[in-house]
């Protein structure tokens, strides 16, 4: 589903990502970890092409980013769920019209964007709450609606940045379960997070980076 073969990204005189190698599956979960400044950022924002590698490849469904043409790069976001820590909600917009954003964009009709709206604000569970602003939602809630958001067109990849970051423990533990029911259903979901302990917990593949490399795949020692 996502390889990058010896991929590198380079920003003036750093280097955030430095050959890099891994393959994700299918419907797999990944966590990617490590401190502050890592690359975990750098390599998301690779993979929906918000930025193009210096070095290597990254191939996304089998295709070569580096071979894709421009007029296609809509196409392949449309089928990449993007949530993150600051949420990025408009503030003037009710949650309902939030989540409705990627699909007005796609020019899905409205009967049918409302169902899809509703559908993904239930399985968040916040189906009671498309007439609220944002404002008056906690930081879980805002966080909830971010991902409602992420996943209301159906996209076979799901990836987040950094989604508990201001969430206390309890929340952050219903956050990621969240993300693992999203992988059960076939969602191919990467996460990149800094929250080892409940990475841990959860039991999934862990790829932490140390100055832009691959430090540790779990995936590796468990075949």
């Amino acid at each position: 589903m996502i390889t990058f073969d010896r991929v590198s990204k380079r920003y003036r005189a750093k280097e955030a990502v430095a050959n890099i190698s891994f393959h994700i599956g299918r419907g797999e979960m990944v966590f990617i970890t490590g401190h502050s400044g890592a690359g975990k950022s750098s390599l998301l924002r690779l993979i929906p092409l918000l930025e193009r590698p210096s070095g290597g490849s990254v191939a996304v469904s089998g295709v070569d980013l580096a071979e894709l043409p421009r007029r296609r790069i809509p196409h392949l976001r449309r089928g990449i769920g993007i949530t993150f820590q600051d949420h990025r909600l408009l503030g003037d917009r009710s949650v309902f019209d939030n989540v409705a954003l990627p699909l007005l964009v796609a020019g899905i009709p409205y009967r049918e964007t409302g169902r899809r709206v509703r559908a993904a604000l239930d399985k968040v569970g916040l189906l009671n709450k498309e007439s609220a602003e944002p404002i008056t939602l906690s930081g879980g809630e805002q966080q909830r609606v971010g991902i409602a958001r992420a996943v209301v067109t159906r996209p076979p990849i799901l990836l987040a940045d950094e989604p508990t970051g201001n969430l206390d423990p309890s929340l952050s533990t219903e956050i990621m379960h969240l993300f693992a029911q999203f992988s059960a259903l076939g969602v191919t979901t990467v996460i990149a997070t800094h929250d080892l302990p409940l990475v841990e917990q959860l039991g999934h593949r862990r790829i932490t980076l140390q100055a832009g490399r691959v430090a540790v795949d779990t995936a590796r020692y468990s075949r």
